[in-house]
């Protein structure tokens, strides 16, 4: 009797760990638009539309998150066995307003979604958010029907589509989607030319350099009305896809878009993992927020640094190492627990960053001198303030453009991505 127990709860097991892709979803998105809105105390959730898109772009195994990085995270549920089936972190441009110093005087709301595999079966979608002491929180859930004939299928952005580079099925590969913003139907040229220019740079950075072979980019061919961008403060407005404007949470070079509407429907022409936005524009500046977009310029000196800087964020989840630079986020970090980035520590638990990656007899804190130029350690400043956050090297591209190189940390972020997509 015991015996046949125990194959009962291996069989049990197997079928679980073994749910596969095809147990409970078919190859296109299911994608869930919602309000997310409060102050810099509160937030709220309001359901807003339901939609089907034509591709599925992510792993089809790997389907259960295993990072937990992002200020937000949901998870899809069998509503019959109660499964976990699916689950992913990210960030979104709410969670940084939360930070501003609007967000104490005003309400705002900011139009957000998720996406995934589109489910065979009912499922409960749960919502978390991560507090202050780093822990997620319960914020929302939804039963969702695959049937319910209000779940709209019609693309509201359809476009032709540019192969930049094609390595194989979407399902192993990391496929990231481009959008053209600010370039008009006679520049389309120009936008191809920049995709070719934007896999070029890609790989000329390491790590990327040696798994070119892993990833699909595809530009989405929509032209805009106006070329260029907004600059508010320069009275510039133009009319394009996605409405990105630099002066974002009014600073300069911060470059993003409130319309995340658009961002995805026109992401929808294409299987994608990452979306990134170019903008038709000289003026340096740009902005990327984990599992949410990226944005760049095509046309700046430092135009593939941009890209490879901002991809850091949006892709691996990587902060930003500077801290000399002023920004209009208040508080961004609890400095008594560790971040959730995986650059970044304020030394609570350093074990679970990058401390395996020094030599012996690294001195934590490391002393910025001239001797520890290229060593890895613990240099303190970073993640926007002087004192309390350590970064893994003196320079790195997650902070200025002087080296132009990646430290260890965001390598081995970077890489541990690329093989969690490609499994």
């Amino acid at each position: 009797m015991k015996k046949s127990i125990f194959i009962l709860i291996l069989v049990t097991l197997s079928f679980q760990v073994k749910a596969s892709f095809d147990a409970f979803f078919i190859e296109k998105t299911m994608r869930i638009d919602y309000i997310h809105a409060g102050n810099s105390n509160n937030e709220f959730y309001y359901i807003e539309d339901l939609k089907q898109e034509p591709y599925w772009g992510g792993s089809q195994n790997q389907l259960i998150d295993t990072f937990k990085y992002g200020h937000y995270f949901f998870e899809i549920y069998d509503a019959v066995s109660g499964i976990l089936i699916y689950s992913r972190g990210y960030s979104s441009l709410f969670g940084e307003w939360q930070t501003t110093n609007e967000a104490k005087e005003m309400n705002k709301a900011f139009y957000e979604s998720i996406v995934f595999p589109f489910p065979k079966n009912n499922v409960i979608v749960k919502w978390y958010s991560r507090n202050y002491l780093g822990k997620f929180e319960e914020k929302m859930q939804y039963l969702l029907d695959p049937s319910n004939y209000f779940i709209d299928p019609v693309q509201q952005k359809k476009y032709p589509l540019y192969q930049a580079l094609q390595s194989g099925d979407p399902k192993n590969k990391v496929d990231i989607v481009i959008l053209p913003e600010g370039y008009t139907a006679d520049e389309m040229e120009l936008f191809k030319n920049d995709c070719d220019k934007f896999v070029q740079e890609m790989f000329n950075f390491h790590p990327y350099s040696n798994y070119k072979e892993y990833f699909n980019i595809i530009g989405v061919l929509a032209p805009s009305i106006d070329s260029g961008n907004d600059i508010p403060a320069d009275s510039i407005w133009k009319n394009t896809q996605l409405s990105t404007q630099f002066y974002t949470f009014d600073s300069e070079r911060y470059c993003m878009t409130e319309d995340y509407k658009s961002v995805r429907d026109l992401a929808s022409n294409a299987p994608y993992d990452q979306i990134y936005i170019l903008v038709n524009n000289e003026k340096y500046g740009g902005g990327a927020i984990y599992n949410f977009y990226n944005v760049s310029v095509n046309s700046n000196a430092k135009s593939g640094q941009i890209f490879i800087h901002e991809l850091g964020h949006g892709f691996a989840g990587l902060a930003d190492e500077y801290y000399t630079s002023s920004t209009s986020y208040n508080d961004f970090y609890n400095m008594n627990i560790e971040p959730w980035e995986p650059n970044i520590t304020t030394l609570v638990d350093f074990d679970s960053k990058w401390k395996h990656l020094l030599k012996k007899g690294t001195p934590i804190p490391t002393p910025a001198t001239e001797e520890n130029k290229e060593t890895m350690g613990a240099f303190e400043g970073g993640g926007y303030v002087a004192k309390g956050i350590f970064r893994p090297r003196q320079d790195c591209l997650m902070n200025s453009f002087k080296d132009n190189i990646f430290c260890g940390a965001c390598e081995e972020a970077i890489v541990e991505m690329i093989l969690f997509y490609t499994d």
